[in-house]
């Protein structure tokens, strides 16, 4: 499983293409000519970016559903839908597609933030509104999501 790590601000041309980073782009290098699968995000007005293997990894939940419950195949329709394959171009670039952008309400300014093995594609607005709204109570949800983990690597 990757580690992706930063967070960074781009801009997209009038194609809706956008330059990646070099610092991720250099996290990515073992994978970046396997290509990349660009998806809505279930829970976020945003995009979620997977490196080919994480996908993969990510899909193979998916398949475990039993598609004769009608509810499980209502979801993996809706979870696939508008899903794309995408490369880097030869200078660096991603084109997001126009459907994509306009889920996700993208302007000129991304924000693409790392979200340990994907990277979360943003509006930089709405973005910087989702992450002042989840800081207000950052403490207690860290508690909630954390405290009741057992820490097995402790030195004793």
């Amino acid at each position: 499983m990757m580690n992706l790590i930063g967070t960074y601000e781009c801009k997209t041309d009038f194609k809706g293409r956008f330059m990646m980073p070099v610092s991720l782009k250099k996290q990515l290098n073992s994978v970046v000519n396997e290509g990349f699968v660009l998806k809505r995000s279930v829970f976020n007005n945003c995009l979620e970016l997977y490196p080919m293997k994480e996908w993969e990894s990510m899909i193979g939940q998916v398949n475990k559903l039993n598609r004769f419950v009608k509810k499980n195949n209502d979801f993996i329709r809706s979870y696939m839908s508008g899903l794309k394959m995408l490369e880097i171009d030869t200078t660096g670039r991603i084109l997001i597609p126009k459907d994509l952008i306009s889920f996700a309400d993208i302007s000129k300014n991304l924000v693409l933030a790392s979200s340990v093995n994907m990277i979360e594609i943003w509006d930089k607005d709405e973005y910087e509104r989702v992450v002042k709204e989840s800081l207000v109570d950052f403490g207690s949800l860290a508690e909630e999501v954390m405290g009741n983990q057992s820490h097995s690597d402790d030195l004793s």
